[in-house]
């Protein structure tokens, strides 16, 4: 493994959540199987319509059409699909706000990666930690938001990663300058690279071993576990 972190530098840490800290996609698998059983009971011509996960993804690539504002906000664009779903079926589009909390309280129930909350322990004892997703997931509820010194995302910036302006306002909240960052994170293009095109240091948690797939530098550190990570910054 080759690195060329540079710890003295380290002042702050920017972290990823879904596939970074848990595997998101059983807990999406869960929240949607547990939606559809809501709708069975609640909104019966809705889950005859729209009864199996794959209908509704559906649904929900047809109002990122209708509503292209809402790309940032997914929990806004589950919601409004729901809405969408509840409306052609002729059930009551209101109660696309409850089945939308039902639905949003299971999507945080993830199962953690089995050396995630040491890592935390481990970083947060040592920097101010702040959580930068395009996701939806709440630290608070789900119990790991002591180890945070902020949560960004962004539906709350209205911008995304890789775009530089969520990794600097990543910066901003541990109180740091960006080139005090090192970024980690699961996905080369959104972590990795827009860490490194914002100034800051970047660790590509690259469990599967793929080779780094863009042009330019590779990231500061290419870590196959988080345990990995650790160990480096020890």
């Amino acid at each position: 493994m080759v690195t060329s972190l540079d710890i003295a530098r380290i002042r702050a840490i920017t972290i990823d959540l879904d596939d970074t800290l848990w595997p998101v996609w059983p807990a999406i698998t869960r929240a949607e199987a547990a939606l559809a059983g809501w709708l069975a009971a609640h909104a019966p011509a809705t889950a005859a319509l729209f009864g199996d996960a794959q209908t509704l993804r559906a649904i929900r690539v047809r109002m990122n059409e209708l509503r292209p504002e809402l790309r940032h906000d997914l929990s806004a664009l589950r919601r409004e699909s729901i809405r969408l779903a509840l409306t052609q079926a002729g059930d009551d589009p209101q109660l696309a706000e409850p089945a939308f909390e039902f639905f949003f309280a299971e999507r945080q129930r993830v199962d953690l990666f089995e050396d995630a909350l040491e890592t935390l322990e481990f970083l947060s004892a040592r920097y101010p930690v702040v959580a930068v997703s395009n996701g939806n997931a709440d630290v608070q509820r789900i119990g790991i938001g002591r180890y945070f010194r902020a949560s960004l995302s962004a539906t709350r910036l209205g911008v995304a990663k890789p775009d530089a302006r969520i990794f600097h306002a990543g910066a901003r909240a541990a109180g740091v300058d960006s080139s005090e960052v090192l970024h980690v994170g699961d996905d080369a293009l959104l972590d990795a690279q827009g860490a490194l095109d914002a100034g800051m240091q970047a660790a590509w948690l690259n469990t599967a071993g793929a080779a780094w797939p863009h042009e330019g530098a590779p990231p500061h550190a290419t870590v196959p576990s988080l345990t990995v990570l650790c160990r480096l910054l020890d």
